[in-house]
């Protein structure tokens, strides 16, 4: 193993709430410091209006405030909602790289930035400030002798590890556009990413380990390649000692980087300049490069980072996202090092080597704030009450929960067993486009009340409405509609990656001068809201968001299969699963359980093994209009058993169709009951 490796590198209502806290005071400028250049604002209540009211003055002044500038801003905002047009900070220049390491260097250079929690248990690994600064410049250094300039993009294909981050880091540094992609898709997903983004510059490890297992990254890269001719240079980092082949455009990174120096000068970025593209899926086939950019992006994670979780210097920050999402762009590498704080990087599984493992971890790190996944809670709950209860978790502060709503039998266990009734938990609602936390029940003091799986308030700047389909704004409470987002705030994506049109047609065309979420909402009858899913063909696997139609172009490329429809369907692990129905080409005679494996194996291959579907269904035809289109919102119905609520059919070319598939369906559930009993 390299050196850098080893050392350097959702119910609406709850039966039962948890106790309603009060505080009797609220000093504001002990809660947010830079309240001070508000006069007069004295609570939460009044913070929360400013932000609103008089936005350029809010976060201008906490512009000034949190971020080191090369040059300051001119302008706080210049946003076109209508247009999709926005822009924060014009005229200011600064650096991400300083504002993550350099300037805390300078202030406590021997302090924790990273600790790596390695897969194998109790060999967690310690990065100093001073140390992560070293790695990043040689890094860095490394990426510009081998002809990397600002404005190229960077493809990252690795797991968590300090490694990685200084990647992301050192790109910022020289002013190039990082892309992780998550080093659990397939080769084709990969190359597609590749070659949307037009990078000639791949840094990947041989190998990772996860869970035990080792798994092939550079394989996995090399494949991609052959897809991808723009490719110039592939980095190579060794996270085992075991050696991979090598081509004439490979490079090894750690060889490199230990002959540059440990200083780099960064490079002075405009506050709009591209800081990372992330892909994430939507409902058409292809995924989309999400753009965010410098100064923004990264003002709203590390306020977000500080006080949604009640962040204090010398916390140790846990949040067991990989960093090929965004929840690892804003929570794992950029608000908590903008912040000073000290981040975790797990790179094992929470059953690895056993249930305990998140815990056993909390305790030996002394992990003051814990923020995970609501599938990983449902699947923990599973194995009961003594795998947390064996491991000290007095260190704990705040519980958080990302990338889907929580269900309240989960919120309930996660308060009661991991946080023993006294740490709040926090339902987070937020999207790789917003960039960081955009709903949660704390952005306010730490008295206010929490209501069990609901993301409740929403964060300074952010003024949520709900529409009607007429798309106009719903009024009062007790009420649900789709979710937009009124105003801008420094946070949000700018655009899609080549592609500004398809951008505005997604989150701006549905609802005029509105930023369209695509999630339905409830607001309750106090105003806190709660999400009630996607609205869109979009499926929201652990967390992950994955177009259907990816999913059906992946199975629609097998030799037996004529067409299909897939949606999403609920799975007690995951929260939400793909059920895909599948018609068959005339002639065609195969096994159900072979076609069943060749299916998942080729989505898993297509896309990534996460998105292999959980339920398949051969039908002879498909519910479709007499126009053709496909009726997914019967196939739906017929999922979630409600075959009295099909709705209107006028337009239905052949009912007949929908009684097969309602047949065949209760066919499937009857075998997954018998498999079940079993």
């Amino acid at each position: 193993m390299s050196l850098l490796f080893r050392a350097g590198t959702a119910a609406l209502r709850h039966r039962g709430r948890p106790p309603l806290r009060r505080s009797s005071t609220f000093n504001v400028s002990g809660y947010m410091p830079e309240a001070a250049s508000f006069p007069g604002v004295r609570d939460f209540p009044g913070l929360r209006a400013l932000s609103l009211q008089q936005p350029d003055r809010f976060w201008g002044a906490l512009g000034r405030e949190r971020l080191c500038w090369i040059s300051p801003f001119h302008s706080v905002s210049n946003c076109d909602l209508g247009q999709g047009s926005i822009r924060w900070f014009e005229g200011g220049q600064l650096n991400v790289s300083v504002n993550c390491i350099d300037r805390h260097v300078h202030k406590s250079p021997d302090k924790v930035a990273l600790i790596w929690e390695r897969d194998e248990p109790g060999a967690q690994v310690k990065i100093t400030y001073r140390q992560l600064l070293e790695v990043t410049c040689r890094l860095a250094n490394t990426l510009k002798r081998q002809g990397v300039r600002k404005g190229d993009r960077v493809t990252i294909y690795m797991p968590a590890s300090p490694i990685a981050v200084a990647s992301m880091l050192a790109c910022a540094r020289i002013g190039a556009v990082h892309s992780v992609v998550f080093a659990g898709f397939s080769a084709d997903a990969l190359a597609d990413r590749i070659q949307d983004a037009h990078s000639e510059t791949i840094i990947t490890s041989n190998q990772a380990v996860r869970g035990g297992r080792v798994i092939e990254l550079k394989k996995t890269v090399d494949q991609a390649v052959k897809l991808c001719p723009s490719v110039k240079r592939v980095f190579v980092a060794m996270r085992t000692e075991n050696k991979v082949l090598m081509s004439n455009i490979d490079i090894p990174l750690e060889e490199e980087m230990m002959k540059e120096e440990t200083a780099c000068d960064p490079v002075a970025m405009e506050s709009e300049d591209m800081l990372f593209l992330l892909y994430t899926s939507g409902s058409t086939g292809k995924p989309k490069g999400v753009v965010h950019t410098q100064a923004g992006y990264l003002l709203y994670t590390s306020l977000t980072h500080r006080y949604v979780f009640d962040y204090h210097d010398g916390d140790v920050f846990g949040c067991v996202a990989d960093i090929g999402w965004i929840t690892g762009h804003s929570y794992v590498v950029y608000g908590p090092l903008c912040n000073g704080g000290t981040t975790v990087l797990f790179e094992s599984t929470p059953v690895y080597p056993n249930p305990g493992r998140y815990w056993e971890t909390v305790e030996r790190l002394k992990i003051n704030q814990f923020y995970g996944a609501p599938t990983a809670i449902r699947l923990l709950l599973k194995y009961g009450d003594e795998w947390v209860k064996a491991h000290d978790r007095s260190s704990l502060k705040t519980l958080g929960s990302v990338g889907e709503p929580i269900n309240s039998k989960a919120w309930d266990w996660y308060y009661k067993v991991v946080g023993e009734g006294r740490c709040p938990v926090l339902d987070t609602w937020w999207q790789t486009e917003t960039g960081g936390i955009c709903i949660a029940p704390h952005p306010a003091d730490r008295e206010a009340e929490i209501v069990p799986a609901m993301a409740m308030r929403p964060f300074f700047g952010i003024n949520p409405v709900l529409m009607d389909d007429q798309g106009r704004r719903l009024a009062g409470n007790n009420i649900s509609g789709s979710l937009c987002i009124a105003q801008p705030w420094p946070g949000m994506a700018r655009t899609i990656y080549n592609d500004h049109e398809r951008f505005v047609n997604t989150y701006f065309k549905a609802y005029p001068n509105h930023f369209f979420t695509g999630d339905g909402a409830y607001r309750s009858k106090e105003g806190y809201y709660q999400i009630t899913g996607r609205l869109d063909d979009v499926i929201n696997i652990s967390g992950h968001r994955l177009g259907t139609a990816e999913i059906e172009g992946a199975v629609n490329q097998h030799r037996v299969v004529a067409e299909s429809a897939a949606i999403g369907c609920a799975h007690k692990i995951k929260g939400e699963g793909s059920y895909v129905f599948i018609v068959l080409k005339d002639g065609i005679d195969i096994a159900e359980h072979i076609i069943n494996k060749e299916l998942k194996d080729i989505v898993s291959q297509k896309i990534a093994k996460y998105a292999a579907p959980d339920f398949i269904q051969v039908v002879m035809r498909l519910p479709k209009t007499r126009s053709g289109k496909i009726m997914r919102r019967v196939l739906r119905k017929i999922v979630e058993n409600k075959v009295d609520e099909l709705g209107d059919l006028t337009t239905l070319d052949d009912y007949t169709a929908v009684q097969e598939i309602v047949a065949g369906h209760k066919l499937i559930l009857e075998k997954e009951a018998k498999n079940s009993s079993s």
